[in-house]
């Protein structure tokens, strides 16, 4: 096939400013818009507009400042798609694979239109020989993209944001959602049909009364920067649901958005989040920096890879064709390379600046900080944003692990990061599950993983405390499956982990046996409870509060469907189950003790005072011995938790004091007597929360000395109240 060849400028496009190379990506002014893209091995950058029809008119970017190509059209006005073509070396074995047959979408694309539509036009080699690597060939097939790929397109930045701010809830004081824009809203009956799947639908207020009632503090969105649906998922009639395919780092992805018009998606985000702030509901987005949609030496080419390959990819080290692939989807961006950090610094700041997020967790966050091949914690990432006056001060979560070796870095991230803390998930699971010889890890997830954390100076609110994530079963499955179930996916149930620490009660799956399904539920409320009074960040996936089930499938990345959706009429079938996570969400957000902003001392409180801040304590009301701690077989603890040990004042420096409370875990098959402390701790205590009661209300009230018969696995809270 011969060469692209180039197009005349259109007349109306006669006059072409030099622009700036600063903000890179496409800047509207209210006069005109500038363009200006990154490529250091580029020798010719043409912008390509698109019109209504489809056809494009070119324009050649002269003006070059540090690599970057730039130009001013004071023509161009929001609504106007584009695209770029990069000419230059295409060597596949030197890294390089400049492509002009293909329409380049902008790395700092704020918008996207259209959709991709898979085939030839879309790659950099002959498909038909695709048993060969197309390096071989020295040439691409320069078959044009143009029709074939989606456009960027030119957003109206202005937005009346009113008086909106941040609620910038403290750690101690959040309780996470974690969400899908689709799944949450695609099924709920008092959404309108029409906005349902969306942003406008995730911010209508029968989602936000219902977070409310949860007292939840932050919603934490799935990806939702704009991904592609991968073509393999596409032919097997399914789609990349959870989104973990970006290639546009600063735009919403458009499929969510109630307003299909071009560019409409960023005004319907910002209203979205706007809402949520009214209701003091901070909006975490979970972001992709470690990889992009393009792939491995066999994927499509849609923007990085033409545009400069070696700068924004980690490439092997003996044979530059291929990708070093820390993240398990065929590439990772290279973060060493100063403008990709600048590509993932910028994002950052717009999400912040001009989207009003309020915070972020990074996928896969040990990617980010490999320098070489060894996961870095004082990588040139975390130095960026341990300076950014901008991205330093929001929420940054890590996800502190990714699949290359030695990516497993709990409780290694600097200072200013909390971490989804894996081992609290672990932890929690066996101890419930009935696992020998937890109780002493157990302790020490319940109290803040000091272990993890104490050492960097961060607090207990750096544990992002989970036992259910989207990734993995959903708590219903949990409690009902012992292994994954995951045919629908295609894959033979290969894929997904096969060791989830989970325990199907006696019987794999649905099952009508009512003992069965009791004491799943009941693992359920134990389970939930358990994560609302543990000390550290608490997160939630949605669904849990009412008992969504996947059907034992623990890997629904690719079920765009009702098998992933929230099935809303659980919150009628177990209203149990809601009504019990919000007593328990209550309990919490109402009670300090549960929520402490420091690590425990142990210590008593003054000189002289035997009651401490924390104690532990035998079934027997007496304090655990190192040889209770060392027991293969202990499943039973109680641990107290003094409200008057409290060592940190309020935001305006008061004293905070608040009750004490006493919890009693069972985690025995069978039941176990506890004897109330003596009367050092309290002489009178009333029940709060008992997970054997479907809602966990209970009516007791005991002195220093009773004996109270908690049955197997089962959790009893009681308040002091005298």
């Amino acid at each position: 096939m011969p060469p692209i060849q180039p197009t005349e400028t259109s007349p109306a496009l006669s006059t072409v400013w030099p622009g700036s190379s600063y903000p890179l990506g496409a800047t509207y002014d209210g006069g005109g818009t500038n363009f200006a893209l990154f490529s250091e091995i580029a020798e010719k950058v043409e912008l390509c507009l698109i019109d209504d029809n489809g056809e494009e008119t070119r324009v050649a970017l002269d003006e070059v400042d540090g690599y970057v190509w730039h130009a001013y059209l004071p023509t161009v006005s929001p609504g106007q798609r584009y695209g770029f073509r990069v000419h230059g070396p295409f060597d596949p074995a030197a890294g390089h694979r400049c492509d002009p047959s293909k329409l380049l979408l902008d790395p700092y694309g704020k918008a996207f239109d259209g959709e991709f539509k898979f085939g030839q036009a879309l790659f950099s080699y002959d498909m038909a020989a695709a048993a060969k690597d197309a390096a071989e060939t020295g040439t691409p097939p320069m078959v044009d993209s143009l029709g074939h790929t989606m456009t960027s397109v030119v957003i109206n930045p202005y937005f009346d944001w009113a008086t909106d701010r941040s609620p910038r809830t403290p750690y101690h004081e959040t309780i996470i959602y974690e969400a899908h824009v689709k799944g949450m809203t695609q099924t709920h009956p008092g959404i309108p049909e029409e906005l349902r799947g969306t942003y406008a639908g995730l911010a209508h207020p029968a989602i936000i009364d219902h977070l409310k009632s949860l007292n939840v503090t932050a919603i934490e969105l799935m990806p939702v920067h704009q991904f592609m649906h991968d073509n393999r998922l596409l032919e097997m009639g399914l789609r990349n649901y959870w989104g973990y395919n970006t290639f546009g780092f600063f735009a919403p992805h458009n499929e969510y958005a109630a307003n299909r018009q071009a560019g409409a998606a960023v005004a319907e985000f910002k209203t979205m989040v706007r809402t949520f702030h009214e209701a003091d509901i901070e909006v975490i987005l979970d972001v992709v920096y470690n990889h992009t949609a393009e792939g491995n030496h066999l994927g499509p080419t849609i923007n990085f890879r033409g545009i400069d390959n070696t700068a924004y990819y980690r490439l092997e080290d003996d044979d530059l064709r291929f990708y070093k692939d820390f993240t398990g989807t065929g590439n990772s961006l290279n973060a060493r390379h100063p403008h990709t950090l600048q590509l993932i610094m910028d994002s950052l700041r717009y999400w912040v600046t001009e989207m009003h997020v309020d915070g972020f967790r990074f996928d896969l966050a040990s990617t980010l900080a490999r320098e070489f091949y060894d996961v870095d914690r004082l990588s040139a990432f975390f130095d960026l944003v341990q300076q950014d006056p901008v991205v330093s001060q929001v929420k940054l979560i890590a996800e502190p692990w990714d699949v290359g070796e030695g990516g497993y870095q709990v409780g290694n991230f600097p200072g200013l990061w909390t971490e989804w803390n894996g081992k609290y998930r672990d932890t929690v699971r066996d101890y419930w599950r009935g696992e020998p010889a937890t109780l002493g890890e157990f302790a020490s997830r319940l109290t803040g993983s000091s272990d993890l954390y104490e050492a960097t100076g961060r607090r207990p609110s750096a544990s992002i405390n989970f036992v259910v994530a989207h990734d993995g079963f959903t708590l219903h499955d949990l409690v009902s499956y012992n292994e994954k179930h995951n045919e629908a996916n295609g894959e033979d149930n290969r894929d997904g982990e096969s060791y989830n620490r989970s325990w199907n009660c006696g019987v794999e799956g649905p099952t009508d046996d009512p003992d069965v399904l009791a004491l799943r539920a009941r693992q359920m409320r134990n389970i939930m409870a358990t994560l609302m009074l543990s000390q550290g960040t608490p997160m939630i996936a949605h669904g849990d509060e009412m008992g969504r089930t996947q059907q034992g499938n623990n890997n629904v990345y690719c079920q765009d469907s009702e098998l992933s959706w929230m099935d809303w009429s659980l919150a009628d079938k177990n209203a149990d189950l809601l009504a019990f996570t919000r007593k328990v969400t209550g309990l919490r957000t109402e009670h300090a003790v549960f929520r402490r902003r420091r690590f425990f001392a142990g210590q008593p409180i003054r000189r002289g005072d035997e009651v401490r801040d924390i104690a532990w304590l035998t079934p027997a009301g007496q304090e655990m011995t190192p040889e209770d701690w060392d027991s293969d077989f202990g499943k039973s603890i109680a641990v107290f938790l003094n409200g008057d040990a409290l060592p940190e004042p309020d935001r305006r420096g008061e004293r905070v004091v608040d009750d004490s409370f006493l919890l009693c875990f069972n985690a025995h098959d069978h039941v176990v007597d506890f004897v109330i402390p003596h009367d050092d701790y309290a002489q009178e205590w009333t029940a709060e929360l008992d997970t054997t009661d479907p809602t966990g209300a209970v009516k007791l009230v005991v002195t220093d000395g009773d004996e109270i018969s908690l049955p197997g696995r089962a959790l009893l809270v009681f308040r002091k109240t005298l």
